[in-house]
């Protein structure tokens, strides 16, 4: 059980820190220093956490799931969101759609590497004691899984999730003006599709929707890609 708590902690923590200090690094490259100057382009997941996102909730699905499963079979959470100057950018719409779309890009670049190193893993049979492959090949499953999963996600158009962000962006002025005005309620929206819409609406499941018709599609598209043979 600690290696596979091990495993699913490591998978993570790589899936949300790299996403949000790719938000960081595209708006410096884009012209925006703030998330930098207050150092939050970094890799150290420690400038990610967010007490409630990164450790209390996930914490308590994961003790939960297995205290009662066994297994962990679903994970929520959430990293401190990477401050962004819009009015920094060299052109503040167009850039603030490349910073929103530069997370769950990293993610499904994590994805589909994590997938070329499951190869390494295996041809190294032999050479790494049994238990350390294992581990290494669960821990890349779980990112490849994790890392889709977050990507796909964070693409819903609810601001502030990135989807919601680049939507903005794209639309004309009068819609975009609309949509941006969903984001202080967005974290509500969000949370409630998740864990209230199921029980209010049995049998319509909006996460569980994503996860089988958008997330594991494009899971089986990066296993083929990364020479896994389309299989889950």
């Amino acid at each position: 059980m600690i290696g596979e708590i091990a495993a699913i902690a490591v998978a993570a923590i790589l899936a949300i820190t790299l996403h949000e200090a790719a938000h960081g690094y595209a708006a410096r490259a884009l012209g925006d220093d703030t998330a930098w100057r207050l150092g939050r382009v970094s890799l150290n997941p420690l400038r990610h956490v967010d007490p409630v996102g990164t450790l209390l909730v996930p914490g308590l699905l994961l003790v939960t799931q297995l205290a009662t499963l066994g297994r962990v079979e679903a994970m929520f959470g959430w990293a401190k969101p990477v401050p962004v100057d819009i009015w920094r950018l060299r052109d503040p719409r167009w850039g603030m759609v490349l910073v929103a779309a530069a997370g769950p890009g990293i993610n499904f670049a994590l994805a589909f590497g994590f997938g070329l190193f499951a190869h390494v893993v295996t041809a190294a049979d032999g050479v790494l004691p049994l238990a350390a492959g294992d581990w290494l090949l669960r821990m890349a499953a779980l990112s490849m899984l994790y890392n889709v999963i977050l990507a796909c996600f964070n693409l819903l158009p609810i601001p502030p999730l990135d989807g919601g962000r680049i939507l903005v962006g794209i639309l004309p002025a009068p819609a975009a003006r609309a949509v941006a005005g969903l984001e202080r309620f967005g974290l509500l929206i969000v949370l409630g599709l998740i864990f209230l819409v199921p029980y209010a609406i049995p049998g319509f499941d909006p996460l569980g929707i994503l996860m089988r018709e958008v997330a594991f599609p494009v899971l089986r598209v990066i296993f083929t890609l990364s020479g896994h043979g389309g299989a889950l």
